[in-house]
């Protein structure tokens, strides 16, 4: 077990890494305690909750990305201030991605901001949505679009979680894994030595920790996106929350392998990687989803990517790409252009096929 320091200008973050971190550190959270949890979580660790939180309020939202709107946060708050909830209180985020990310947004708005702690329990919000305090609804069919950056004061993350995961959700928390690759040669190089092997418990537990320390280390320095640091952890993420949005049949961690796959494309054409390290990386991805989808109608999902925050105007499009290893480059283009090559990238895939 280890603890990884986020110092944020915000705040400090204490991350709790490590088998037998819950059991430790989970019964130390002030009794005065507001529980968010989604139906799923509740299902299968509705006893441990009860257990470990005693007498305090419990609000499960339904499991999935559905859940991650205004009205669910109302029903958040409206529930908070019948349990008397105060500035002293402190809100759990027991759950993946959506509940640390609408947890987190209620923690902050909520008598303007009090204590959050995130308990991660998917692979992907281990490895990265539970830690930078990045927190947010989706409105008006745009991804994270309504939020805010508040810190949690703690982080718990135990691997006891990952056993009950079905495989989906540890190929979604790949996603974001490879993305770390990407970012990050030791990180990269880790993953090249252990590629068959990928889904294997104790190497995501080991990983987890490299991950979330590359993590703290770039949201320290740009905590709040403004001197382009941060950005780079976007990588993959344009045109995959650009088909996430458009075709909605697979998860958040999957969307990222393959918008990675077509950025890595998108960065060859445009002379900022090079083949041989884009088919390293591509290798990888395929190791977790075999067959990339080669989209009809990408351009059309493409042109889902001109709403993306990252942007500074409608009319083109900034996505992070692969240069070399544990480098990446931000690539900006005119959105017809960068529709026109994801377009490509999908016939490109329909003649390997």
């Amino acid at each position: 077990m280890q603890d990884i320091i986020l110092s944020a200008p915000s705040l400090k973050s204490v991350i709790r890494c490590g088998a037998g971190a819950f059991q430790k550190y989970a019964p130390q959270i002030p009794e005065n305690a507001f529980i968010i949890t989604d139906s799923n979580v509740s299902a299968l660790y509705g006893d441990l909750i009860s257990s470990t939180f005693k007498s305090a309020p419990v609000f499960v939202i339904p499991a999935g990305e559905r859940s991650k709107n205004y009205k669910v946060l109302i029903k958040i708050f409206e529930k908070m201030t019948e349990c008397g909830i105060t500035r002293k209180s402190t809100v759990v985020a027991l759950g993946g991605g959506v509940v640390g990310d609408i947890a987190g947004l209620a923690a902050s708005l909520y008598m303007r901001g009090i204590n959050i702690v995130q308990i991660p329990t998917t692979l992907l919000s281990q490895v990265d949505s539970s830690v930078g305090g990045k927190t947010a609804i989706d409105f008006n069919g745009v991804k994270n679009v309504l939020g805010t950056f508040y810190q949690p004061s703690e982080v718990i993350v135990d691997p006891m979680f990952l056993k009950t995961l079905p495989a989906r959700e540890v190929r979604c928390g790949l996603g974001e894994i490879i993305k770390y690759g990407a970012l990050d040669g030791g990180i990269y190089n880790t993953l090249i030595k252990n590629q068959d092997g990928l889904f294997d418990l104790a190497f995501l537990e080991s990983v987890t920790a490299d991950c979330i320390r590359h993590k703290a280390k770039v949201v320290s320095e740009d905590e709040k996106d403004l001197s382009g640091a941060r950005k780079t952890l976007n990588l993959g993420h344009t045109t995959g929350h650009a088909f996430e949005l458009y075709y909605k049949r697979k998860s958040h961690g999957e969307f990222v392998l393959i918008g990675t796959y077509y950025e890595l494309y998108i960065a060859q054409q445009s002379g900022v990687c090079e083949k041989a390290y884009a088919d390293s990386l591509r290798s990888l991805i395929k190791k977790v989803i075999k067959k990339i989808p080669a989209y009809a109608d990408a351009e059309q999902a493409a042109c889902v990517a001109k709403f993306d925050k990252k942007n500074d105007r409608q009319t083109s499009v900034s996505i992070v790409a692969p240069a070399e290893k544990g480098r990446s480059e931000e690539i900006v283009l005119p959105l017809e252009k960068y529709t026109r090559l994801v377009a490509d990238c999908a016939r490109a895939l329909v003649e390997e096929q």
